[in-house]
């Protein structure tokens, strides 16, 4: 018989499981009061000691996302609102005096002052201004000028470049969708075949791409379904395809991987939580496109509640464009989670949690980066059981003490849900 050899991506896979599985083995090996109180405990004050101070100063070595800057205040401060804290006033009239300087005099932001603007910095610095909240915060955004740069930004598939010259991709199409929706700029000319361009990306397996032919991917499914459901044709997508694809994702780890095949990464904690997130208010079209009958009632989250579907259409929506996002959260959970909450926060907890940070996986350092997508991700985790966005989750579904809880995030967003509200109402003024 010939020998059976192992490929790299065999080896590197067992070498993760069994780093994972081994800080499983020994924490469970302690006595269960241990293992409540010490291993499963979010290191809340050190997290935002190590965020608060990474806002003011960070080393030489960052000098490589010098044109990453609005992202690094967007993970930064968004981690911060998660932990429920945020950053002292002149920290925050710092952040965004320095964002204002990387606005373009034409629209958009770009990576650092007098850096071209970018559609992914772009995204960055608005959540950024967002989540900082206020009247100073919340007016230093050009609408006016920024919309002239997603109109510049629109490609012919109906897709959008990440800036002047660049790649159309999913990814494209959802940071300038989702800039628009929460700005209240957005309309017809910018999602006209937004759509289109994003139905051919999703492909065989369910997933969804980041261009045509490409492979499915935790990142990109998460952007297009999010504008997809911002543009109001997410009933284009098939959604059970799309389903088949995520609940697979979650692998032996407990944790999430991006592709078939990959490694576990922290940050999918967010990425395919996130997705799930969002179907779980998808429901009705769901049953739709299985061919369901009206009276079929899915595993709903509490069980003295029958499916939601009656009261979903009976519920005051807010009309337009820009409300999609509003209308979405302010809707029900008609379905469980499609993922194993409790076993995704283990795996936060034991294996990516540093003692102020997040990684990507054991053997990994912490990053903003990978602390920013693991609690956004932990949120969603803790709050995947309750039907309404403002109730508070029970005890049972928060691993570890109660105290761990974070705050809620809008999932088609990533905003905390309290910086969402706050400027759906400032913007749905001017």
């Amino acid at each position: 018989m010939a020998k059976t050899i192992a490929s790299k991506t065999q080896e590197e896979q067992w070498m993760v499981q069994n780093q994972v599985f081994r800080i499983y083995d020994l924490v469970y090996r302690l006595p269960p009061h241990a293992q409540s109180v010490k291993s499963f405990e979010l290191r809340r004050d050190d997290h935002i000691e190590y965020l608060t101070r990474s806002l003011t100063q960070l080393g030489p070595n960052f000098t490589v996302l010098d044109a990453n800057r609005p992202w690094l205040c967007y993970w930064i401060i968004h981690s911060i609102a998660l932990l429920g804290d945020c950053v002292d006033d002149n920290l925050e009239s710092d952040a965004i005096d320095f964002l204002r300087r990387c606005q373009d005099p034409n629209g958009g932001y770009g990576g650092g002052p007098g850096q071209m603007p970018h559609l992914a910095t772009t995204y960055a610095a608005i959540n950024a201004l967002l989540t900082l909240g206020g009247h100073k915060s919340l007016s230093s955004i050009n609408r006016e000028k920024l919309y002239s740069f997603l109109l510049r930004m629109k490609d012919t598939s109906g897709g959008f470049r990440m800036h002047d010259g660049g790649e159309v991709d999913v990814r494209a199409c959802y940071t300038a969708i989702s800039v628009a929706s929460v700005l209240n700029i957005l309309d017809d000319k910018l999602i006209q075949n937004v759509g289109d361009y994003i139905i051919s990306c999703q492909t065989y397996e369910g997933g969804i791409s980041g261009e045509p032919g490409a492979e499915a991917h935790g990142g990109y499914t998460f952007c297009g379904l999010a504008a997809m459901v911002l543009i109001n044709e997410v009933h284009r997508l098939d959604l059970p395809g799309l389903i088949n694809w995520v609940v697979f994702r979650q692998g032996i780890e407990c944790g999430f991987q991006g592709r078939t095949n990959k490694l576990v990464d922290g940050c999918y904690s967010f990425w395919q939580g996130g997705v799930a997130a969002i179907i779980q208010r998808l429901h009705l079209m769901i049953k739709d496109q299985l061919g369901l009958s009206s009276t079929f009632k899915f595993d709903c989250i509490t069980e003295s509640e029958d499916d939601s579907s009656d009261s979903d259409r009976e519920k005051p929506m807010l009309e337009g464009l820009n409300n999609n996002g509003y209308n979405f959260i302010k809707g029900s959970k008609g379905m469980r989670p499609l993922f194993n909450s409790m076993a995704l926060q283990q795996y936060i907890l034991l294996c990516t949690q540093e003692e102020a940070g997040f990684r990507d996986k054991p053997g990994k350092r912490r990053d903003h980066y990978h602390t920013c997508y693991v609690l956004s991700g932990l949120s969603v985790c803790h709050h995947c059981n309750v039907k309404e966005a403002e109730t508070p989750p029970l005890p049972k579904d928060v691993m570890g003490p109660y105290s761990n809880l974070l705050e809620p995030v809008h999932p088609l967003y990533n905003i905390v849900l309290d910086k969402y509200y706050e400027a759906h109402e400032f913007f749905a003024r001017l």
